[in-house]
């Protein structure tokens, strides 16, 4: 089964990043990537892909709005089947662990992202 991952986050770089260090994956069928430069963004793809997207990684530091708050609106507005939410952010601070938490973040990544790491848990939601 492939899972389908939307990538949220204002960095145009990310986009490369993760189709180089996902080029196996992607090839192989597992992972199929979207990616979103912003809040808005993500929850104007998540609209018209609601049933789709399995896992969401979102920066948590954005201009507009944050991953915070778009986090806090996927809780709200998508229930069944509630998407898992991956936070990641540069700042490993304690205050941004908790507020993603508290609105329902399934995990907290910290940059820069170890792909190892990160490629082992999505494993883990995969099966």
């Amino acid at each position: 089964m492939i899972m389908k991952i939307l990538v949220v986050d204002d960095e145009v770089d990310v986009q490369p990043l993760f189709t180089q260090r996902f080029r196996r994956e992607i090839k192989n069928g597992e992972f199929d990537f979207s990616f979103a430069l912003s809040g808005e963004e993500a929850l104007d793809y998540l609209e018209r892909n609601r049933s789709e997207v399995i896992l969401i990684l979102s920066d948590i530091n954005m201009p507009g709005m944050t991953g915070i708050e778009l986090l806090s609106r996927i809780r709200h507005a998508y229930e069944k089947p509630p998407p898992v939410v991956m936070m990641i952010t540069a700042y490993g601070d304690d205050e941004n662990r908790q507020q993603a938490m508290q609105n329902g973040a399934n995990e907290f990544l910290t940059k820069p992202l170890d792909f190892t790491l990160l490629k082992d848990k999505l494993k883990t939601f995969i099966h």
